[in-house]
């Protein structure tokens, strides 16, 4: 038996394409999934997001659309994403459209799409979202081709946006590439002095770090001077890399953190201790003079929670 043939006019009118509310058209699209196969459902959400360009809608069709992950839809998210046939539109109006079609394309994990996010990625006059949004599904999607486009975002100079930089560097630790090491340890070595501003960033690059996790002398510098840093943050990425590394220094460099004198960074150096050593760190924190009430009491909690597991 052939294929029906869908009237996509007549579904489109049924779904009140033209005459509705934005959100109740996502509704009645939504609706269809009573009526019709999948196969003829991603027909439609194809013919949608070729033809619509209302940003509420498309946002919610890509959102159905999702679930299939059809080859078919993820060339037409590709051009959204590339505005290619949105030329007439307001390319302002549809930056989170873009933006979330990075993230649909990230989900198919095929590597055929790096090129048209590493495009908008290195674009700079590109908005920022569309860009730091590129950044997150190259570092989802995995392919270690775009490590080099990433670094090159870390450490240009000129770069205004500095959220897109975190997203490269959070990018960088999800591909997990050595190659990235080195450029990340330079950036950190380089700009001392100059973090304050940066925070945010100096988070993203520590956990990147962390996630790539390999002996390295100067990693471990990096990790150990992290943990005096200004920032309650960044000292909390760098216990966390610290406690997943192999260095043979991280128990005592993370003990240091105990001592530590805001309460969640001490929360986290006990927890990380506790997963390294065990029960013995919680009953030493607890019987030792030099730790104080907060941490003693952190310990307790987790024995309790502890003894309470074993039963």
């Amino acid at each position: 038996m052939a294929d029906k043939v869908l009237d996509f006019s007549v579904i489109m009118d049924e779904c009140g394409v033209n005459n509705e509310p934005p959100l109740q058209v996502v509704r009645n699209i939504a609706g269809l999934e009573e009526f019709y196969v999948d196969k003829d459902l991603v027909e439609i959400y194809n013919h949608i997001l070729t033809n619509v360009h209302n940003p509420d809608i498309m946002t919610g069709v890509i959102r159905l659309a999702d679930s299939h992950k059809s080859a078919s839809t993820l060339s037409i998210l590709q051009d959204i994403l590339l505005m290619r046939n949105c030329d007439e539109y307001d390319a302002e109006s549809l930056v989170n459209v873009r933006a979330l079609c990075a993230k649909a394309i990230s989900n198919y994990k095929n590597t055929s799409t790096v090129s048209s996010l590493l495009y908008c990625l290195n674009n700079k006059s590109e908005h920022y979202r569309v860009r730091l949004a590129c950044a997150d599904a190259l570092g989802r999607i995995g392919d270690r081709f775009a490590v080099e486009s990433l670094i090159d975002v870390v450490k240009d100079e000129e770069e205004k946006s500095v959220y897109v930089k975190e997203s490269a560097a959070t990018a960088l630790g999800l591909l997990g590439d050595e190659s990235a090491i080195e450029p990340l340890v330079s950036i950190m070595e380089s700009k001392q002095g100059l973090w304050d501003k940066f925070s945010f960033l100096k988070e993203r690059i520590v956990e990147a770090l962390g996630k790539l996790n390999i002996n390295n002398k100067r990693v471990l510098k990096v990790l150990r001077q992290s943990l005096m840093d200004s920032s309650p943050m960044v000292r909390i990425n760098a216990i966390e890399a610290l406690m997943n590394s192999e260095y043979d220094e991280a128990e005592e460099f993370i003990r240091t953190a105990l001592k530590d004198e805001d309460e969640e960074v001490k929360r986290n150096a006990l927890i990380a201790l506790y997963n390294m050593l065990g029960r013995d760190i919680l009953d030493e924190v607890i019987s030792l003079p030099g730790y104080d009430k907060f941490i003693k009491e952190e310990a307790q909690n987790l024995i309790e929670e502890y003894e309470g597991d074993d039963e």
